[in-house]
């Protein structure tokens, strides 16, 4: 049994936002990709990963709430009520927000035209009913695993973030299954040089 607090990821991404104006209103917009399909990511601590152009086909967006640096104080937007709208796309996931008259929103707007935020993060978790909801390859030449995710179960936030490196914190649910890969990588190298020594005693 998987503790689900325990197995939400958080992923960082680079993306272009655009601030928008609705035509005869002030009300701003901030609309940008939360994620991208099929775009490698930088190196997580021994593996990277891509996000599958499927990975969002059964996912839960229900209830997902645009936040500032993923801080529940610091809110924008929420799908239930219509301030935060998502939408899959070939690209990956579009977020429109429309953030209410906040001096933490428009402080962040500001920094988003001056281009000093130009990050986008997402907080999810994978369908582990599904056994391929990941899959992992190691690349001998570049001695690193590569990760697919294929199944995200929820979608909690996306935010626009001041930080853009990943900490190990927002990787430590894929950590552990890097960490059961090196092990039965280490269990397979072990049995081929048992059976090399037991050839040579024959």
């Amino acid at each position: 049994m998987r503790i689900l607090n325990k197995d939400k990821e958080v992923r960082n991404f680079q993306t272009d936002f655009e601030i928008r104006n609705e035509e005869g209103q002030e009300q701003k917009k901030i609309v940008g990709y939360a994620l991208k399909f099929n775009k490698w990511s930088e190196d997580l601590g021994g593996f990277i990963e891509i996000i599958d152009r499927h990975a969002l086909d059964n996912c839960d967006m229900t209830d997902v709430r645009c936040l500032i640096d993923h801080d529940s104080q610091k809110i924008l937007g929420r799908t239930t009520n219509n301030t935060l709208k998502l939408a899959v796309d070939n690209i990956g996931l579009r977020f429109e927000c429309t953030p209410s008259n906040t001096s933490y929103s428009q402080d962040l707007i500001t920094n988003m035209k001056a281009g000093n935020i130009n990050q986008c993060s997402f907080g999810f978790i994978l369908n582990w009913d599904n056994s391929d909801c990941d899959t992992w390859e190691y690349n001998k030449e570049r001695d690193i695993y590569k990760r697919t995710v294929k199944d995200i179960r929820k979608l909690f936030d996306v935010s626009p973030v001041t930080f853009p490196a990943y900490t190990q914190t927002e990787c430590v649910v894929a950590e552990r299954k890097l960490e059961d890969l090196h092990k039965e990588k280490n269990r397979e190298l072990l049995k081929r040089k048992l059976k090399i020594e037991l050839e040579l005693i024959r």
